[in-house]
């Protein structure tokens, strides 16, 4: 029989060990899936892992696009990341993503055509008091009624994605669009765009913002005292509230932050590659994030690289839907292959497997 034994501390070992565990176990299921829908495994994986990197006829288009994919999908995972350390638990950056888009984009489209240079810094800023701010409907909720954060954030999400699609078809839709749904082009309206910082390269602002946040998120956590009080909640709740932490305070602060970041995300993904506020603008970088945030240890450096290689699969799997006709739904499988693998071998740094010898009757 197997049983599992609590460990008297979690094993250091195990918790280094675990995304690359899981990494590798990702690429045995994920091989074994193609191979079942018959394609040669190895061609599948080296078409999602290194030709986008190093095969000359893709690389110069796949690599700018590694920082496009990844910013994102870092900056809303390091806001996740303070929250789920302290044991909150957003689920719904996805809504907070998209309500930051429709803010920001809504005041960039207030003043079009304007040619001000305060637009687009106006727009980062009612970007992340939009998702800020959808961040503290479940923050509130769950303060004052004590109400589940994890289900009230992802029930918003589909509320957002409504007011995505009213917005896109009416308030905001483009009037010179032949009736079309969606915005203006932010690409096309100087003021408001995200453009590359070098061109060629898939920096933008966005990517910048993302580079920053995980330094920010670094010194806060080890330096900071907010930093201290968010380890030391998700350590040892009780001994936080006797330490002084105000438990109402820390959620209202990790939702803030996670949702403020995630606005963020979809104003640079908006007003840059994205281009336009349109019904299917959003692209999953909320759920996806939730992954990245566990890969990388909810540590700032840990989900910087987690981050790129996320990006790398949403990159290497567009790659591989067009060369070897995979299904996008086999795809996205496989991406959630790493987070179920992660969690099962989580398990290792908490307990002990052992071998038992069944009793006879």
């Amino acid at each position: 029989m197997i049983r599992l034994e609590k460990r008297p501390t979690p094993s250091r070992m195990w918790t280094a060990l675990t995304p690359l565990v899981a990494v590798l176990a990702t690429l045995v299921a994920g091989g074994l899936m193609f191979a079942a829908l018959g394609k040669d495994p190895f061609e599948a994986l080296r078409t999602i892992f290194y030709d986008p990197l190093f095969n000359a006829q893709f690389a110069a288009y796949s690599r700018p696009q590694l920082l496009v994919k990844a910013g994102p999908l870092i900056l809303i995972a390091i806001g996740l990341s303070m929250g789920f350390r302290a044991g909150i638990w957003n689920i719904g950056a996805e809504g907070q993503y998209i309500i930051g888009a429709l803010a920001g984009g809504a005041v960039g489209l207030a003043f079009y055509p304007s040619d001000s240079v305060l637009i687009f810094p106006l727009m980062v800023i009612a970007g992340a008091l939009g998702g800020w701010g959808w961040a503290m409907i479940p923050a509130i909720l769950k303060t004052r009624f004590n109400t589940n954060e994890i289900l009230v954030s992802l029930l918003l999400v589909y509320v957002a994605e409504q007011l995505l699609a009213s917005m896109s078809l009416g308030l905001l839709r483009n009037p010179q669009g032949g009736g079309f749904p969606g915005s203006r082009n932010f690409q096309q309206y100087e003021a408001a765009s995200n453009p590359e910082l070098f061109a060629g390269t898939g920096m933008h602002w966005g990517v910048v913002a993302a580079f920053i946040a995980v330094i920010a998120a670094y010194v806060m956590l080890t330096r900071h005292l907010l930093g201290f009080q968010i380890r030391l909640t998700g350590a040892a709740p009780r001994a936080a509230r006797f330490a002084g932490v105000i438990p109402t305070r820390l959620i209202v602060t990790c939702l803030g932050i996670s949702g403020a970041l995630a606005g963020l995300a979809g104003l640079f993904e908006v007003t840059g590659p994205a281009g336009q506020i349109s019904i299917d603008f959003n692209s999953n970088y909320g759920f996806t994030a939730i992954i990245v945030a566990f890969l990388g240890r909810l540590h700032p450096v840990g989900i910087l690289l987690a981050g790129l290689l996320m990006a790398l699969t949403y990159i290497g799997g567009e790659l591989a839907q067009f060369m070897l006709g995979l299904p996008a739904a086999a795809i996205q499988a496989f991406q959630g292959m790493l987070l179920f693998f992660l969690l099962a071998v989580d398990v290792l740094t908490n307990f002990r497997v052992r071998l038992i010898k069944r009793e006879v009757a």
